[in-house]
């Protein structure tokens, strides 16, 4: 027994100055920049954020969040968008790139290329907090080409960025039920997701000017109420070509409300039928954090070698060493 206490007396009194020397070595080399190569889930988009007057509809109200007081003013759909993805750039991990585009009429326009966020994100927040509906150029709204016009821009892009299209869904003027425009993407080339935003109560769309000053709502009698085709008016583009739906099943329901296209509402079965032809998954913007959430989807990670610094794990180890130190020190004078 004496001998186990001398063993023991012998240890504490040599394992001050080897926790000593452990913890010098492991600060030491921390000065040496260590560091370890591995893969992470980084993420790219290219996210266009439809500006068309409908977004201009107040009905995403921000107490639907847990984190929001109760009975805030519902923000416009545009406004509830920004506001959700201000959340999902301190979302996304550092390495993760995003980008801005807009879209109206009928084509989608890039603002700003993927960059960085994390080195970026002081400039991504104010560029996105200037992106409103006076970048419109035009009142229509042809949903479709502006998804196809987006997945156009994200596949020619350098970094083939994901697209995170953000949309109400109203096509304006409505389709015609048995002729869409048809394009020659191959679904599922460029992953994406194509998110919907607002309530599903039809509302009265706000008119503005060219300034965004409000002008009241529009009237029936001031938006085309059923498809030009309809009336024997040609599309938007010249000799596009058009998908013949008569010779088979009944066409989907594409949203349209003739007699109250001047009300506007959510299209969530027409953008799920968009997302689903173009090979995008699709989510109903009810929270910031489902934004964040879908835009980190492994779906639509890309893994890239990153480098982790060692120099806090070492520098973290030379302070456990260093409580250990003190911890026996005090020990071996209680058994002193």
């Amino acid at each position: 027994m004496t001998a186990w206490l001398k063993l023991r007396a012998s240890w504490w009194q040599h394992s001050d100055r080897v926790l000593l020397v452990a913890a010098t070595l492991a600060l030491a080399a921390s000065f040496l920049n260590p560091g370890l190569t591995m893969e992470r889930a980084r993420f790219e988009h290219v996210i266009v954020l439809d500006v068309t007057q409908s977004m201009n509809v107040t009905d995403t109200p921000l107490d639907e969040a847990p984190d929001s007081p109760a009975g805030a003013k519902p923000l416009s759909r545009l406004a509830y968008a920004k506001h959700a993805l201000r959340e999902a750039l301190l979302q996304l991990p550092c390495g993760s790139k995003v980008g801005w585009a807009i879209f109206t009429e009928y084509r989608s326009y890039l603002l700003l290329a993927p960059v960085e966020v994390c080195a970026n994100l002081s400039e991504l927040r104010a560029t996105l907090a200037q992106i409103d509906g006076r970048m419109a150029w035009s009142g229509n709204s042809e949903i479709a080409k502006g998804v196809h016009s987006g997945l156009g821009i994200a596949r020619l892009l350098p970094g083939k960025p994901s697209l995170v299209f953000i949309t109400d869904g109203q096509e304006s003027p409505p389709l015609n039920p048995h002729y869409r425009p048809a394009f020659d993407d191959k679904p599922g080339e460029v992953p994406g997701l194509l998110v919907g935003v607002g309530g599903l109560q039809p509302l009265p769309i706000p008119k503005t000017d060219p300034q965004g000053q409000p002008l009241g709502f529009w009237r029936a009698d001031e938006v085309m109420q059923i498809d030009p085709r309809s009336q024997g008016r040609g599309a938007s583009v010249s000799g596009e070509a058009l998908a013949d739906d008569r010779s088979g099943a009944a066409a989907p329901s594409l949203g349209a409300t003739p007699g109250a296209e001047h009300l506007s509402s959510l299209r969530e079965p027409y953008l799920r039928l968009l997302a689903g032809e173009q090979g995008l998954a699709y989510l109903r913007l009810e929270s910031k954090q489902a934004l964040a959430a879908a835009m980190m989807s492994p779906a639509l990670a890309k893994p890239v070698r990153v480098r982790v610094d060692g120099r806090i794990a070492l520098a973290g180890l030379a302070l456990c060493l260093l409580l250990a130190r003190h911890a026996a020190s005090s020990r071996w004078r209680n058994l002193g």
